[in-house]
């Protein structure tokens, strides 16, 4: 497996890359707190498929870097689209499976809605990302509420510092409550922990969670993104939503009707074992699941070997 950068958008994307270079492109988003190399295991699984595997980091992530220190620093949703796009723009493949949870599953369902024309099939883990700002003052069901309790924090110039000082442990405890079943080691976590120390981590994570929220505003070359996210756009191409069964953030009492959010043909798949982080506690089941997304593409004549 490599590691790469090539410049995409606003970003100098570090990236890693398993398989063929003529394989059938998949391209895997990470989200937060956690790296490119989660998708690791099930990258090779995919490399043997005959798949190429493209990992970005995300910003603020890894060897991620802004190519200008004038752009705003930005965690909004219409951000992590933009740059995914930039990113198949950049390394000449036009069409690809997308797959994502947390922060990389929003980006990929962004990529999705937005412009279908370059997306074969969609992995997405916990459902329909595009968050809906008009109901983002809505409060939750306390048994929800108080697992935000890092989201509030955050909210915080006490949170800001927090996570500043002490971000290897803030994040070790998400993962630790995020991920209940998942006895992962310091080893483990400590692979992906290097990605933290991004000079435009902390920045990054703090404006995504006030942003949602109205607290912060936007970067204005994302303006009409945001616009067009606001109306909550379907997914049109095929979707294989994988669901966490033993999620410490999203109970599974939230995964409900889906067939509104996505009309190109929907398929779903509980992993009861797995919590936040199913690509790297159940590798098998998440290569699994992109293969299956691979076949509702390949059904519609979607997606084709070597695409690029």
């Amino acid at each position: 497996m490599e590691t790469r950068t090539v410049r995409a958008g606003v970003l100098e994307v570090a990236y890693a890359e398993a398989g063929p270079a003529d394989g059938w492109p998949v391209v895997l988003v990470h989200g937060f707190p956690y790296d490119a190399l989660c998708y690791a295991p099930a990258a090779e699984m995919l490399a043997r498929a005959g798949a190429r595997v493209v990992m970005p980091w995300m910003r603020g992530h890894g060897a991620t870097r802004f190519l200008s220190g004038a752009t705003p620093r930005s965690g909004q949703q219409g951000a992590f689209g933009a740059d995914l796009l930039a990113l198949l723009d950049a390394l000449g493949i036009g069409k690809a499976i997308l797959g994502g949870f947390d922060w990389g599953g929003r980006a990929a369902c962004v990529v999705a809605a937005l412009w279908p024309e370059r997306v074969a099939a969609l992995v997405s883990v916990a459902g329909y990302n595009i968050l809906d700002p008009s109901r983002a003052a809505e409060p939750l069901a306390p048994e929800v509420e108080h697992r935000l309790w890092y989201v509030w924090y955050l909210h915080s110039e006490r949170g800001r510092a927090g996570l500043a000082a002490h971000r290897e442990a803030f994040c070790r405890l998400l993962w630790r409550l995020w991920s209940p079943r998942w006895d992962f080691s310091d080893a483990d976590f400590a692979r992906t922990a290097a990605a933290f120390a991004n000079p435009d981590f902390v920045d990054v994570v703090v404006h995504s969670y006030r942003h949602r929220h109205g607290l912060a505003g936007g970067d204005p070359a994302y303006a009409d993104i945001e616009a067009r996210l606001a109306a909550l756009p379907p997914v049109t191409v095929p979707a294989m939503v994988v669901e966490s069964g033993s999620d410490g953030l999203i109970p599974p009492a939230h995964f409900t009707d889906l067939s509104a959010r996505f009309t190109g043909g929907l398929k779903r798949r509980m992993l009861v074992q797995a919590g936040h982080n199913p690509p790297q506690e159940d590798p098998r089941a998440f290569a699994d699941a992109v293969l299956a997304a691979r076949d509702m593409a390949l059904a519609r004549s979607a997606l084709s070997g070597g695409e690029g």
